[in-house]
This record gives C-alpha cells, structure tokens and sequence, in this order.
C-alpha cells in the first residue's frame, strides 16, 4: 500500500505539551500513523507516514481539534509518497526545543526573519550585497548546496552559534539569507541573527523541500541532492 510522508512543523505556545503528547500518541496510532513528532514548549516538528487517508485525517485534525486551539493552524507542511511506509512504529517524543539551537533568545514566536518564497529566492539570492548560508550540518551539504552558498561545516545546529559569531558581522552583513531542509532551522537561526543586531535577515519558505517542488529543475540553483531523515536518505539528485 502507497504511503504518504508528511513532513511538519510550526512554532506555538504549548506550555501543556505533556498533555499534547498523550492525545498525538494515541490519535496516530489509531490512524495507522508511524513515524516521529517532537513536541515542546515551543511547538511541534516531525516526519510522519500512513495511509493517505490517515494522514489526511491527522492533519485535519491537527490544525482544528480543540485541544489544539487552534495553535497549529497554517503549520508548514510539505508530503511526499513511497510505496511503502519508511518508519517502523510511532514515537512522540517532549523536547525542550523543537529544533535545538540553546539560545532562549531565539523565539521565531516573537521575531522572525523575513520569508522569502522559493518563486522568489533566485532573484535574492543573485544579490551581490547577499550573504547566501547554509544552516544545515556538514554532512547534508556533502550531498547538495545551493550555488555560491557559506558551508559552515557545523557537526550539529547548535554549533551554528559560534560558527556565525566567529564568520558573520551585523556592521558587514547588511543582508543575510539562509536556507535549510524543510525551513524550521532557519527560523530559529533568523531569530538568532536578529537578536544578535543583524539588519536584513532573509530564509527560504519551506526550505530545499520546497525549492525542488516549486522551481523548475532547468531554473534551479540548488546542486546535488538534498538528504532527508528518513529511509529515502537522499531526494532530488541528478
């Protein structure tokens, strides 16, 4: 039976994200749903993979049951199909941080940087006044990178921290853009660039994901493939 994968994530208010848990476990175990969804104080980030109907039911769910209130409306969301489910069992884990970085001060809740959609991220980046970086770690850029990008070879995001404190200036860097996988870490790396005095912070809509399915592939300035967290491994490579 086809699989749908459903990749997502939005930042919200959940100081009662213990009890989120217990309610997300068991609707998509009832769905048939496999796969993992990280849930913090922060929000809510995850891959997750079922028959399409359940993951259809999930969403809905999701984005109206009144335990929700509402939180993870418009959440980033981004599907895709295998011909067979690529996880194994279910698992809702509680996080600190939905995506961790380990700087409270940056909150995409209270300032992000600017979206930018993937229809307009070519005409950005061909700014020469564009500082263009990757946010993802050295290993996922070995696999693809947009043209012209920074690698900063982190091991993990966190590193990213010290990485743009030592390579990044807000008096130089007048115009930052970063990109990920599917968008959420360049969320938090907008917020923390903003809060470390950076003027003009820019990241792309729904990352590379989004990129590959919007743009077509004799516009793209992405090279290589873009390595996913799941038994696809790699998608898009030539």
């Amino acid at each position: 039976m086809t699989a749908k994968i459903c990749a997502l994530y939005k930042f919200a208010d959940c100081p009662d994200f213990e009890v989120l848990r217990v309610d997300l476990l068991a609707t998509t175990k009832q769905l048939g749903i496999m796969g993992t969804l990280l849930i913090a104080p922060e929000g809510i980030n995850g891959t997750i993979a079922g028959p399409p109907e359940g993951i259809d039911h999930f969403v809905t769910y999701l984005e109206n049951d009144p335990i929700f209130s509402g939180r993870f409306k418009d959440a980033e969301i981004k599907y895709a199909q295998e011909d067979k489910n690529p996880f194994v069992r279910m698992k809702v884990r509680l996080k600190r941080e939905i995506v961790t970085l380990r700087a409270p001060k940056a909150d995409p809740r209270q300032v992000v940087g600017t979206y930018i959609a993937p229809s307009d991220w070519n005409a950005l980046i061909a700014d020469p006044d564009i500082v263009l970086v990757d946010t993802r770690n050295a290993y996922e850029t070995e696999e693809g990178i947009f043209k012209g990008a920074i690698d900063p070879k982190i091991r993990t995001f966190t590193a990213f921290k010290k990485w743009a404190e030592d390579n990044l200036d807000p008096a130089r860097d007048k115009k930052v853009a970063m990109y990920c996988t599917g968008g959420i870490r360049c969320e938090k790396a907008s917020a923390y660039l903003l809060a470390e005095g950076f003027e003009s912070v820019y990241h792309l809509k729904g990352g590379i994901l989004a990129y590959m399915e919007q743009v077509p592939k004799e516009e793209s300035q992405f090279e290589g493939g873009c390595f996913v967290f799941d038994s696809r491994g790699v998608v898009g490579a030539d």
